[in-house]
């Protein structure tokens, strides 16, 4: 939820043109990811929830690529690109472990 936020208040600064291009792409992946998680935790078996924090990872795959390119294009400083893109790699590692205790079972 705390990366989400960031990602709002950095999207906030982008062009207006971006409104309906990256800025509501980058809200939409990210918001993606908690809730793939609640509504995994939701289906109440560790299948269900393994699927749905797979659909996480796949949404925090999409963010961290549309973070760079929002740099590369100049939306956002490096700086800021580089912090939101480390946080990603820290949910994806949280979910990494998550998924693999589940694959065990």
């Amino acid at each position: 939820m705390v990366l989400v936020k960031s990602v709002y208040l950095l999207t906030e600064r982008f062009p207006g043109a971006e409104r309906f291009g990256l800025t509501s792409q980058m809200r939409r992946s990210s918001v993606s990811v908690p809730s793939n998680i609640a509504e995994g935790h939701g289906r109440l078996t560790d299948r269900g929830l393994r699927v749905f924090l797979a659909q996480a990872r796949g949404s925090l795959f999409e963010l961290e690529t549309q973070l760079l390119l929002s740099c590369e294009l100049g939306f956002s400083d490096k700086t800021e690109s580089d912090r939101l893109v480390t946080d990603c790699n820290e949910v994806a590692r949280i979910l990494n472990g998550l998924i693999k205790v589940l694959e065990v079972e």
